[in-house]
């Protein structure tokens, strides 16, 4: 198992006191101790006892299951460790894309190296854009991530908001980048690449 941890990245693991080769915890212990220690771990164990639940959360699992499991709780709780753990690495990430540096955890935006304000519904707008660059993201998405809900806002709203990125991040053609609504479902930011300046012919 830890051969296979070092070769090959994982989004959860689901671990048991008793494996072949060495105990839950020590995978556990190894897992938090390596370059993978933001791994999600789900626990899922025969061991009912309030001190093993306990003892496996303290050395670092997310979550603890005894055994028998349902099914349908069982992919729910492995299913919410990873969004957790996504999230996580969300909120901590840095994103660079030239011109940009977007540092997700100080929520500061950089443009050829200068700061650029925003406001927070317009920088978790900026965010999710540039995450997705190329996509063509709906407005029900684009309010559930930005606004924590599906209940769509007034076209206006979400208009503005999109307006006001695409001047202050200069998502223009100019710039190299083209931020476009579909009529009646969303929008799509795209990098059109460097935009070189037209330059006067040479004199003889």
């Amino acid at each position: 198992m830890i051969r296979a941890l070092n070769e090959q990245s994982f989004d959860a693991l689901v671990l048991d006191w008793h494996l072949r080769d060495m105990s839950g915890s020590e995978v556990l212990k190894r897992i938090r101790g390596s370059d993978q220690s933001a791994m999600p771990i789900l626990f899922v164990s025969a061991h009912a006892r309030e001190e093993d639940l306990v003892s496996a959360l303290h050395q670092g699992a997310d979550d603890y299951m005894t055994k028998p499991v349902r099914y349908l709780e069982f992919v729910a709780r492995l299913e919410a460790v990873a969004r957790r753990a996504k999230h996580r690495a969300e909120q901590s990430e840095v994103l660079e894309m030239d011109p940009y540096r977007v540092d997700c955890e100080s929520r500061t935006v950089q443009r050829d190296g200068r700061s650029v304000k925003l406001t927070t519904k317009d920088f978790d707008l900026s965010v999710l854009f540039l995450r997705n660059v190329g996509q063509l993201l709906s407005r029900v998405h684009i309010c559930e991530r930005v606004w924590g809900h599906r209940v769509l806002l007034p076209s206006r709203t979400l208009d503005t908001h999109v307006s006001r990125v695409r001047r202050e991040l200069g998502f223009i053609p100019e710039k190299g980048w083209r931020l476009t609504a579909k009529y009646g479902y969303g929008y799509r930011l795209q990098q059109l690449g460097r935009i070189l300046p037209v330059l006067p012919p040479a004199l003889a």
